[in-house]
């Protein structure tokens, strides 16, 4: 979550009127994230959370996004689901840009994952894979194995080696890689592909919420523990592995959803594209974000350490 796109109260106020959810008491951007713009809301009735999306959202994937959250809340997931105004619409128009009011849930992010918080939250994920395994809407993966060559291209190889001496081409040899061993036969579903711990909210070592979906798409579903894995059981700068956060990760999430022997077998090169993803978007976006934006810039050298790991310990999701 992010602010690009400042709102004043008297905006948010006449907003709210479309709905019935009381009127507002305060409403706070949030920082967090790089996507889209988010407040918290706060009205007579309870708490809420107003997203507009920003230009890497494409107003027609939404119907996507509300189908798939109304699809797991349906099968008792723990997801917000958008909020219908008094017409029954859930996307609206604000400022310029299409916006939704959503759910609020309670909990909060965890920044140093507990054993028992990756485990539960494998868990939710193996949990949300299941309740999808009869969803039958399809998005494209807009930042899939397919797309990386052409990020980096984007970000030129004179910026990368700003950012790194030499990542240009260690960038360019691992897309080299991926593109001669990209599995092709492994089961596809919809997927979260973005689950980070700052998008599952906890009370304890309890999940209480699965949140931002806006990279939800159709994809290998063994990407997405590889996503998870990638996010989840390193130190926030890559440096360090925690062995029992990924042995628990996995763990739970076999005991909720079953993986194939093909797919355990992909699991280390799922998971060196799922670090060379995040260190692609997150080179981008440290090259392109506006310096006026409310929002905290993440280290693409964070997945450079990922993605070095995984290239040298593929043995590490035996369990």
């Amino acid at each position: 979550m992010a602010v690009y796109t400042k709102v004043s109260a008297e905006e948010i106020d006449r907003f709210l009127t479309r709905f019935d959810v009381g009127t507002l008491v305060s409403a706070k951007g949030i920082a967090e994230g790089v996507e889209n713009s988010n407040y918290l809301l706060e009205t007579t009735q309870g708490k809420y959370i107003l997203t507009l999306y920003e230009k890497r959202v494409d107003p027609a994937d939404l119907p996507f996004f509300i189908a798939l959250l109304d699809h797991l809340a349906a099968g008792g997931c723990l997801v917000p689901p958008m909020i219908a105004d008094r017409d029954g619409e859930k996307i609206q128009q604000l400022c310029g840009r299409s916006a939704c009011l959503i759910t609020f849930l309670t909990g909060v992010s965890v920044s140093h994952p507990t054993s028992a918080q990756a485990r539960a939250t494998g868990q939710a994920l193996g949990d949300m894979h299941r309740a999808l395994t009869d969803f039958a809407p399809e998005r494209p993966n807009s930042m899939d194995h397919d797309g990386w060559r052409t990020l980096a291209e984007q970000c030129g190889p004179a910026e990368l080696d700003k950012i790194a001496p030499g990542l240009a081409q260690e960038i360019a040899q691992e897309l080299d890689h991926l593109d001669e061993h990209w599995p092709d036969d492994l089961p596809r579903s919809a997927i979260h592909a973005d689950l980070f711990p700052d998008n599952v909210l906890m009370l304890g070592d309890k999940v209480t919420g699965l949140i931002d979906f806006y990279f939800s798409c159709t994809d290998i579903r063994a990407y997405d523990l590889a996503v998870t894995h990638a996010a989840w059981c390193f130190s926030e700068d890559g440096t360090d592995f925690h062995d029992p956060v990924s042995q628990a990760l996995i763990s739970g999430y076999i005991s909720a959803f079953a993986l194939s022997d093909a797919e355990r077998e992909a699991l280390p090169l799922l998971a060196r594209g799922a670090a060379l993803r995040f260190l692609l978007t997150r080179a981008y976006d440290w090259i392109n974000t506006p310096a006026d934006a409310i929002v905290t810039r993440k280290d693409p050298e964070a997945f450079l350490n990922r993605l070095q790991y995984y290239q040298n310990h593929p043995d590490i999701f035996t369990i």
